[in-house]
């Protein structure tokens, strides 16, 4: 019987693969924070903690129709950036999938009345919220597997959680020992381009507005406290602040560790800090004693039986 043996909320912003003087420059001669606390996370967790799979919630990669869980067997390349080419080019990623696992997770699809597809295309496109913790946190440890599940454009908060009772479900049945990297920012609205050179550096005082960055301390603090369901109970007041893809990373991570039922208090690595008006931060979740909660059942949904005895309703067309 398998089980999430760690998850976490990782920020994945291109600033932690810029090279070491390019970080200072824009950092008014400091490091940031990010990248200390990911190679400390890094010896703390990932490379001594029994696991055999990284499931990473991917907050860049937006699908349409349905949530896409990779399976290939392997990926690898060289990444570039088609958001910031400048700073992420031709970048290294090599690591082994876990296809058994993604379509186990897929086949949970039905019992949560959501869509899900297993894709083992090696031209499927990779995005940095993927490369950029693995090679903090996955590159060197060739035995590891690792794979990704990409956030829905169409989907709201239950959509999400239903993916993650899915995940948590196909977990629980595989054999694998998994840790879940929530990939993505808190609060997340950007300074305009004309703005934006004023706002590089991570002081707090960059956040996009005073409101923004007391509304992450505040769920960051509920983090610490393993006050989950309180994050969960105010997602609605959250999205004033337009968490990144409407903190579908967290909801799916919840979803399978139990939602509010869990109460794994969050560890933080580096400071909470500024990307050009958006919230980023490490919180790392442990196993608590006993284990995370099981993921919760999601009860049928009459639309979705309808929608699925209609003929080719299950794959609806993308515009």
């Amino acid at each position: 019987m398998g089980e999430v043996v760690g998850a976490g909320l990782i920020a994945h912003v291109p600033t932690i693969v810029l090279p070491e003087e390019i970080r200072r420059e824009l950092n008014d001669g400091e490091d940031t924070t990010l990248v200390s606390g990911l190679r400390q996370l890094r010896r703390e967790v990932f490379d001594v903690l029994d696991y055999d799979t990284v499931v990473v919630l991917d907050s860049h990669w937006a699908t349409t129709v349905e949530w896409v869980v990779t399976a290939q067997d392997r990926r690898s390349g060289l990444f570039t950036s088609e958001e910031l080419p400048r700073g992420m080019t031709r970048r290294h990623y090599d690591f082994p999938g876990d296809p058994e696992l993604a379509h186990l997770v897929a086949s949970k699809a039905e019992e949560n009345s959501t869509w899900i597809t297993a894709i083992d295309d090696h031209s499927l496109p990779i995005f940095y919220a993927t490369t950029n913790v693995w090679e903090y946190l996955g590159q060197g440890l060739p035995d590891k597997k690792w794979i990704s599940i990409g956030v829905c454009q169409t989907a709201d908060g239950e959509d999400a959680l239903r993916l993650g009772r899915a995940l948590g479900a196909a977990i629980a049945e595989s054999d694998r020992k998994v840790l879940l990297v929530a990939s993505g920012a808190m609060s997340h609205t950007f300074w305009s381009l004309r703005q934006l050179r004023d706002h590089e550096a991570s002081g707090v005082e960059h956040i996009f507005t005073p409101e923004a960055a007391a509304a992450d301390a505040e769920r960051i603090g509920w983090f610490k406290q393993g006050d989950h369901a309180r994050v969960l109970d105010t997602m609605d007041e959250f999205y004033r602040f337009k968490p990144e893809a409407r903190f579908q990373h967290y909801l799916m991570m919840m979803g399978a560790i139990g939602e509010g039922d869990c109460t794994a208090p969050g560890r933080q690595y580096g400071e909470y800090e500024n990307s050009i008006g958006t919230g980023q931060v490490h919180i790392w979740f442990d196993r608590p004693e006993g284990g995370f909660p099981a993921a919760r059942t999601t009860p049928t949904d009459p639309d979705y039986v309808r929608q699925m005895s209609g003929s080719g309703a299950d794959v609806p067309a993308a515009g």
